[in-house]
Formats: structure tokens, sequence, C-alpha cells
């Protein structure tokens, strides 16, 4: 039998249901690839049997004639970000270590219900917060691509959700729970080789996921191709009245729908992405992506978003005030770590609690959101950011009269070291510079696999669409796949 573990979710989908092979193989392979894999530190717990169950009860459901689920048979990776029921859910804090929910996210309740099985929770930015997975509590996750010019040093798989890119790539998993709030699922999609879409704002539920900054928090998924994307994407979506801001719209077959033909579409390219100093080889993937959509049919305009300059800085106002009130919640009292200070207060427990609980990046945050958000400074930052993050929304409003969607890159450059920029907070922000308009305007976005650059790392081109338009995202982005033919993996030395 070929090697399970190299087939994606259609693959097994398909293969399941046509019975040529059982669930439980599959989740015996997968299982023994997370076991084999601990250099990579992927995962911060493996629920192996979890796995097994699930893949236990499609063959049943199977065997009995039964209709089986979209996602019947695939074994995922769960983003640790994501509340699962009797099983740790950390966030990548300290300050949640041992926290088992009692209660399952939405999105993860419907994976299993769509058949899908859980290998174990992935390892994740503390929070959601970084872009190298450097800032984790379980220690860095390293990516399984290597330069190749001899190079060992360890590379980072993007983030937030460096985990979950790593174990897709690595074949760890077929597929994984991502969430993108600033460009936390493109990121390190693009960095190690694979697709990844963060939805229309609201098209997931948010329910039972750690807020990290809650006007911005998006679940998608993350998998090697587009197709697989879209059909984990039909699983996790819907309506959930547990979630305020949830979109009460129908899901649409977005796997029946998918046509890489983009006759009649306008692809726009926003002059403003032009960076100064641009890397080389993103630029030429950029030019190369340009090429591919208009050999699909596709016309190609120039557009401008002017406000795209002012995107950053507004980003890194809004998200770190929202989460200095979401993070408001981890005191030590109600549950997670509790630390106790000999003859001291109330609020002598809350400080030492949080000062031990929190990594640096955490704590830099929440220190910048609670100064925006002061008496003093409130108007001066915070109300600014939330009028340029409006402006920002009103030029993509505008650029839909030129075009259906937009072509970006995903990231600055490739996949840097890891230790390269920890010691520089600008430096690791500035990753998230082609990331942060979309997410300020909660479009969906998608990053999809363009090439190698000249050092052998994976570049990601980035599409961008109007709200509530996954399927014309998904539909450039298959245009896109289809002729960069990106068939490159990993060489496993883990």
């Amino acid at each position: 039998m070929a090697d399970l573990t190299e087939l994606g979710v259609a693959q097994i989908r398909d293969g399941v249901r046509d019975g040529a092979f059982t669930a439980r193989e599959v989740a015996e392979a997968f299982n023994a690839n997370v076991a084999a894999a601990s250099l990579l530190n992927a995962f911060i717990v493996a629920t192996p049997e979890k796995a097994l169950d699930a893949a236990d009860a499609v063959d049943a459901a199977r065997a009995a004639g039964n209709t089986l689920g979209k996602m019947a048979g695939v074994p995922i990776g769960m983003k640790d970000l994501f509340a699962t029921r009797g099983v740790q859910t950390t966030a990548g804090s300290h300050i949640l270590e041992g926290f088992v929910p009692e209660y399952e996210s939405t999105v993860s309740h419907k994976l299993w219900g769509a058949g899908a099985g859980m290998l174990g929770k992935l390892n994740m930015d503390q929070f959601a917060m970084g872009s190298s997975n450097e800032t984790s509590y379980f220690g860095n996750v390293v990516s399984p691509w290597k330069r190749n010019d001899g190079g060992n040093a360890p590379l980072a798989p993007g983030g937030s959700s460096g985990g979950s890119a790593a174990a897709v790539s690595a074949r760890l998993c077929p597929a994984a729970t991502g969430t993108d709030t600033g460009g936390s699922i493109r990121q390190p999609a693009a960095f190690v080789g694979i697709a990844g879409i963060k939805p229309t704002y609201g098209r997931c539920s948010r329910w039972g996921i750690v807020a990290f900054a809650s006007s911005l928090d998006q679940a998608g998924p993350m998998a090697r191709d587009v197709r697989d994307c879209a059909i984990m994407l039909e699983a996790m979506a819907g309506f959930d009245p547990k979630d305020a801001t949830s979109l009460d719209l129908p899901v649409p077959e977005w796997e029946a729908g998918l046509n890489p033909d983009m006759r009649g579409k306008r692809v726009g390219i926003a002059r403003e992405y032009r960076l100064d100093g641009m890397d080389a080889d993103v630029a030429k993937s950029w030019d190369d992506g340009i090429a591919w959509l208009r050999d699909a049919g596709a016309e190609i305009v120039d557009i401008s978003l002017p406000h795209t300059q002012y995107a950053l800085p507004a980003y890194y106002i809004v998200a770190p005030a929202e989460a200095s009130s979401n993070l408001a919640r981890y005191d030590g009292v109600r549950y997670g770590l509790r630390e106790l200070v000999d003859g001291g207060g109330l609020q002598d427990m809350y400080a030492a609690t949080r000062a031990a609980g929190f990594g640096a990046e955490v704590k830099r945050r929440v220190l910048i959101g609670t100064y925006v958000l002061s008496a003093g400074f409130y108007d001066a930052y915070y109300t600014q950011a939330q009028k340029v993050r409006t402006l920002i929304a009103r030029d993509f409003e505008q650029a839909w009269r030129q075009c259906d969607v937009v072509l970006a890159p995903t990231a600055p450059s490739a996949a840097f070291a890891l230790g390269d920029k920890s010691d520089d907070p600008l430096a690791m922000y500035l990753n998230d510079v082609f990331a942060v308009p979309a997410s300020l305007a909660g479009l969906p976005a998608m990053s999809v696999p363009a090439g190698l650059n000249r050092e052998g790392l994976p570049l990601g081109l980035q599409i961008i669409g109007k709200a509530f338009d996954e399927q014309g995202v998904l539909d450039a982005s298959l245009a896109i796949e289809q002729r960069a033919g990106f068939a490159a993996k990993p060489k496993r030395w883990w």
C-alpha cells in the first residue's frame, strides 16, 4: 500500500468512502509520523487514541451503510487555541498549562461531527501573538524545511499557527486548524509551502477559541492544496448563536464550486504593495502570479489602496488594545496558573500570576494595549487607529469597483532562521505587512504556494477577495496552484 501520509484530505476521504483503505489505517499511519517527529516540536499534546476512536467510528458507519461526513476518516491537528473537551488547551502559555476544558469549541465540534479525528493539539505562539512560533511556553516549533546551501540553521515555520504549518508540511497530518488575526494562517502557510485561507470575519464561529483580538480573530483551515482547504472550510463554517459576530448565512459548497477559469474576472495589483527594497525572489513570484492569472483568462488591472502604509501601525494599536482587555480574565482565581505571595493580598497574587504566566511578547502587547486605552491616550491612539481601519476597509470597497480579487505576496520574505528577529519586535511585526490589511477589513484571503526562492525555501502568493466571496478567492488560488505546479516538500531530517 502507498504511504497513506502522502495523501491529502480529498484523497483520504474518497479512499475511505470507496474502501481502498480504512480510516483506522490512516490514523495509525499519521499517529506514527507524529510520534517520530518530536524534533519539530509541532505538537504540545498528542492524542493518538482520539484519532483511532474517530477512525473506528467512521469505519463502523461505512460498514453499516451510513452516510459519511465531509471529513470522514481524515485525522487532523488542532491548534491549541481551540478548546477541546477533556484535552489540555493552553494557547501556548504557561498561565493555562494544565487547563482541561469541560466544553468543545464550535469549530472543533463541527469537525468531529463531519468525521474528522484529532491527532493532537498543535504548538503555537503564545496567545497567538507572534510571527515565528518563538513565543510559545512549550518551546519553538522548527520548520521541516532547510536552506539548500547546506546551512543547518533551524528555520521559523511562521506564526502564530506555526505548529499547524509545520505539521501539515511534514506530513504529520493532512490538514490542521489555524487562526488568523493579522496573518497567522497565511504567513506560516507561505513559509512551509502549504495552502491556508482566512475566511470572511464571522464565517467560522469564535466560540471556544481563546481570544486574542476579538474583532480580528478568525479560524480557518490549513492543508496541502486549495481543494483540501475548501473541503475543510465547509466543515468548519456556519452560523453559531453563541457567537454574536457569527454570520447568519448558509455555507456554500465551495469544493463543488471550484473553477480555475478566470475569464471575465479582473485581478487588482495594488501599487502600494510594491515596497522599496522588496526581496527579488518575492517580486519575481508576484510577477509569475500575474502571468499565471493572465494565462487563466483574467484581466490584470492596476489599483490603489492608499491607506496601506498605515495598516500595520493601526493593527498594532487595535490588536494589543483588544488583547489587554481579553487577557484581563487570566488572574489566577478561576482557572489556570495561580502564584501566591507569602503575606500578600489579592493584588499581589494577580501580579505574581501574570508575571510568571505570561511570556515577554504577551506582556509587551498587554502593556501597549493598556497604554493606548488609557484616559490620556485613547483618542490619540485607539480612536485614530479605528478611523484608519475604516479608511482601509473603504479602500477595498472602492477597489472592488475595478477588480474582483487582489493579488499580492503573502509575506515580504521566505522563512528566516529562528532567533534572527526575536530581539527586534519591529522587524518581526513587519512580517505581517501584506497580511494585515485584509484582516483589518475582515476580508477573505488565502495563501497558496508559488514556488521556491534561490535558497530552496517556499514562497506564497496571496489572494484577497470581497466579503463573503470565499469562492472567488479559492478559484483564483486554484488557478495559481495549477500553473505553479508546486510539488516540493521538505526532505526528512527529523
